[in-house]
């Protein structure tokens, strides 16, 4: 009888196919690295050509440019591909999806890829509706400077590190994503809990359906296991509290009074950094120092502690690992300084993280003027978040709110960008739907002194690369 593809992944068989449609994506992207460097035959799909399929190429890829039935049934049937992987944006009538289907190949998403890819691994997830990126990657950062060559995949490219690797060391850390209820399918020894708070309402269709799936996956933490959670979060809290007491232990950390690991007097270093005193079940375990701006990213850089004195890391040598973090790619992002005026990306999308990294902004330049230029990500997100969205710029000076980012989304015309702006509460808030009108007034109003910060977890990045463009230009 014949190997499944299942069992022939968890071996690591280098004779198994693995097709990735999306393979662009920065999920998928980076499961394809770990594959590669794993020897599995890697070949995938995207709509269009980028710098992640060009470097998955030069890894051995084979890349495809579009979409097409033709990628897999124009392929000989001794080259089809064992399994092939779906990111969650590829629906039913997905015309590559709709072909290996039609050719009787399995066609599976992560919740299912992932337990056979990490089978024989220690697993690492760090979940959360905030803060999974750059918790992972500081994760990352802590074990592999201090000695453990874990494997890991991580939603945003990360200076020296990348998205995904492969790693020698039985670790494995991975950014467990919540969205189609991904992260259910997976049996981590160690989950991170970031927070809990209501997103994605095309899928979770209320607070509680939400906060539910992550009670769900505290169950399918090891027994033995360790949950490390944010109580600073009533939702983790609430989440913590269905935990039976004869299942993981766990370790806190915040900045409350209750938590056992604590940072006190947060504040603000020179440059991006913030620093933060260190108190572990009530002893002083000196400064937490790290060059990335905001508590939310101390709060952070302590469930990085916590995971990292857990697999053996000194806590010395994981303080000194931090300071060394130097962030991920659409996560404050620097991109850039001319004529005196600054341009900063993040992926901010959500309500909570839009007001958190313009907190961290204005803490880090607070007498600045600070443009936020959002770009509303899906439909569905913005009309249900609609008010809790417009209170989320008070920290800006002046706001731009650009058309809709629709994602996986179809228009169905509930709800316009237009709309935000109406029922914020800002005094100095706009509509400019296209993001090159947005480059193009930034261009003309914009002074020396000015911030400008990009939000948004679609293409709203691209509007502070064209604004450099002009302001060069007109230097």
């Amino acid at each position: 009888m014949l190997e499944s593809w299942e069992a022939r992944l968890a071996n690591q068989d280098a004779t198994l196919r693995v097709h990735l449609i999306g393979m662009g994506g920065a999920g998928l992207s980076a499961i394809a690295a770990v594959l590669l460097e794993l020897g599995v035959q890697v070949s995938g799909s995207d709509r269009q050509p980028s710098a992640v399929t060009e470097r998955l190429a030069t890894r051995g890829a084979q890349v495809m440019l579009g979409q097409r039935a033709e990628n897999l049934t124009e392929l000989a049937p001794t080259q089809r591909p064992d399994v092939v992987l779906i990111s969650s944006a590829v629906d039913v009538h997905n015309a590559e999806r709709r072909a290996a289907e039609a050719l009787g190949l399995p066609v599976v998403k992560r919740d299912v890829f992932l337990p056979a890819l990490l089978a024989h691994r220690r697993l690492i997830a760090v979940a959360g509706t905030h803060g999974k990126t750059t918790t992972t990657a500081m994760i990352v950062q802590t074990l592999r400077t201090g000695g453990i060559d874990c494997g890991y995949i991580i939603g945003s490219d990360v200076p020296n590190f990348g998205s995904g690797a492969a790693g020698s060391a039985p670790e494995f850390v991975l950014e467990a994503d919540e969205y189609d209820r991904m992260f259910l399918g997976l049996k981590p020894e160690i989950a991170v809990l970031t927070n809990v708070e209501w997103d994605h309402p095309d899928c979770y269709p209320t607070p509680a359906s939400f906060r539910r799936a992550f009670m769900q996956f505290t169950e399918t933490v090891e027994r033995d296991g360790l949950i490390v959670a944010c109580t600073d979060d009533e939702g983790v809290r609430q989440v913590l509290a269905y935990v039976p007491t004869r299942g993981p232990r766990a370790i806190t950390y915040g900045t409350n009074e209750g938590a056992d690991l604590r940072a006190l007097e947060v504040r603000s270093l020179p440059g991006l950094g913030v620093q933060a005193e260190l108190v572990w079940w009530n002893a002083p375990q000196g400064q937490l120092e790290i060059a990335a701006p905001g508590v939310h990213n101390v709060r952070n850089a302590l469930a990085a502690l916590v995971v990292g004195v857990s697999c053996g890391v000194a806590l010395d040598a994981a303080l000194a690992a931090l300071r060394d973090y130097r962030g991920s790619a659409r996560r404050f992002e620097w991109k850039g300084e001319i004529g005196g005026v600054i341009v900063i990306d993040d992926y901010a999308h959500h309500p909570t993280e839009i007001e958190a990294t313009l907190a961290a902004a204005r803490r880090r330049y607070p007498e600045r003027r600070i443009w936020a230029i959002f770009q509303p990500h899906t439909y569905s997100r913005t009309k249900h978040m609609l008010y809790r969205m417009g209170e989320s710029f008070d920290a800006a000076d002046l706001v731009i709110v650009t058309d809709i980012y629709a994602a996986r989304e179809m228009d169905d015309g509930n709800v316009h960008a237009r709309e935000l702006v109406a029922a914020s509460t800002h005094h100095a808030i706009r509509y400019i739907g296209a993001r090159q009108e947005v480059a193009a007034y930034l261009g003309e109003h914009t002074a020396p002194g000015d911030v400008v910060i990009t939000l948004g977890a679609g293409d709203s990045y691209q509007i502070g690369e064209w604004l450099l463009e002009l302001l060069e230009a007109r230097a």
